[in-house]
């Protein structure tokens, strides 16, 4: 399971319903992790070490297991419940639900396929899902003068792999973003000096490249791509010939749906960035010539904003990743010249104004977010190799000379949720 749900029914403290009889009532459980079974009631100590539930794989109407905080510690030391496979309170095994408030009990009992294991209480919270962290990044494709198809991991601490020989299409200024939860799409593209392409590669959790998929929508390059709604992507944008405004949705299994007519200004040269939990947003770029600094937010199911007229320099090729668990950052970009400022974007989609940056002003790089809560730009014009991670409160710091081949104008995406 990955991801995460806080506090899904529970607020304080509260009465168990009284459970069916015949329920058999366990040894204290003191260990890091346990397997229960139906028709059980356990006491989780959690006094030294959180614990880790694993429910049945199999269960039928009415199977019923009961937990209690034995110590009243599962508000320093919580208790996560692996659902097994199967759902819970009608959210799939892809989640976490964690519990935290000490002197917490849980009825579970089992309905069906759809809702699944469903928690019985005095006390009901709303369920509040919240996307799974990713741990760890890919950047990939980009020139050297001639296109590449190159890729380099990034590790759960920001460290930058060794070149990787590519799979698929060779080329410059597409676009990737994170799916799925735990996995990234690239997609668009020039091939060749101005030759768009619309062919798409996936990449799996543990960051292999697929080979190429024949895109869905219009061939362009010079795009942008977000995640948005927990598990979905957005590219938008672009050069197909001319700067569009268009935009093709990705679906939680890295389908590309077709084109969208797009809102907002046309354009290529942008970045985008997932924030909140489940929103995105593109910013910066240039409309046919020129540069701007407008921004469009994405909504968590998947509806481009009309423009918002932007805050700092306007600037084209510059890059974004999210960061801090809901936030985003823009940096970087060709403006008047290269330039290393950057741009916070708060939880609700507001860009702030310009922070001097750190680090060679540069553009045509990318960014990505990795370790949970955190960001790195890389590479950039001309052929540069170097890399600046960014906190999870988005300070930027110094140049690391980089691993890999310089180049520029490559695309990044978060992938996989184990460090």
């Amino acid at each position: 399971m990955s991801g995460l749900v806080k506090d899904n029914i529970f607020g304080s403290s509260g009465l168990v319903v009284e459970a069916a009889g015949g329920l058999s009532w366990q040894p204290v459980v003191t260990a890091s992790t346990v397997t229960v079974s139906a028709a059980k009631g356990y006491f989780i100590n959690t006094t030294s070490n959180a614990c880790t539930i694993t429910l049945p794989s199999v269960a039928t109407a009415g199977d019923q297991i009961i937990l209690v905080d034995y110590a009243r510690t599962w508000g320093t030391n919580a208790i996560t419940i692996d659902s097994n496979g199967l759902n819970f309170q009608g959210s799939d095994d892809t989640y976490i639900v964690d519990y935290d408030t000490a002197g917490q009990s849980l009825n579970l009992v089992y309905s069906d396929a759809t809702t699944g294991w469903t928690p019985s209480s005095d006390i009901i919270n709303a369920l509040e899902p919240v996307a799974p962290v990713t741990q760890k990044g890919i950047f990939a494709y980009g020139t050297t003068g001639s296109v590449v198809s190159m890729s380099n991991l990034v590790s759960s601490s920001g460290v930058i792999a060794s070149d990787v020989t590519g799979v698929g299409t060779a080329r410059r200024l597409p676009a990737a973003a994170s799916y799925g939860f735990d996995k990234a799409i690239f997609g668009f593209g020039d091939s060749n000096p101005l030759t768009p392409v619309s062919m798409t590669n996936l990449v799996s959790n543990s960051g292999v490249i697929a080979t190429d998929v024949s895109g869905v929508g219009t061939a362009r390059y010079g795009l942008a791509a977000s995640s948005y709604g927990t598990d979905k992507a957005i590219f938008a944008y672009g050069n197909s010939g001319s700067v569009t405004n268009l935009s093709n949705l990705v679906n939680n299994s890295g389908v590309v749906a077709a084109d969208v007519s797009g809102v907002g200004t046309s354009r290529d040269q942008l970045a985008a960035a997932g924030y909140s939990t489940d929103k995105g947003i593109f910013g910066y770029g240039s409309p046919g010539g020129g540069t701007t600094n407008l921004s469009n937010l994405v909504s968590s199911s998947g509806v481009i904003s009309t423009d918002v007229t932007g805050v700092g320099t306007a600037r084209r090729l510059p890059a974004a990743a999210k960061y801090g668990g809901d936030k985003a950052i823009f940096g970087y970009g060709l403006g008047a010249s290269a330039t290393s400022i950057t741009n916070l974007v708060s939880n609700e989609g507001v860009v702030s104004s310009d922070v001097t940056g750190v680090g060679t002003a540069r553009y045509g790089l990318s960014a990505t977010n990795y370790g949970g809560d955190k960001a790195i730009f890389a590479y950039g014009y001309n052929n540069q190799s170097m890399s600046n991670l960014v906190s999870n409160s988005g300070v930027v710091a110094a140049d690391v000379t980089g691993v890999g081949t310089g180049r520029y104008y490559p695309a990044a995406a978060g992938y996989s949720n184990a460090a």
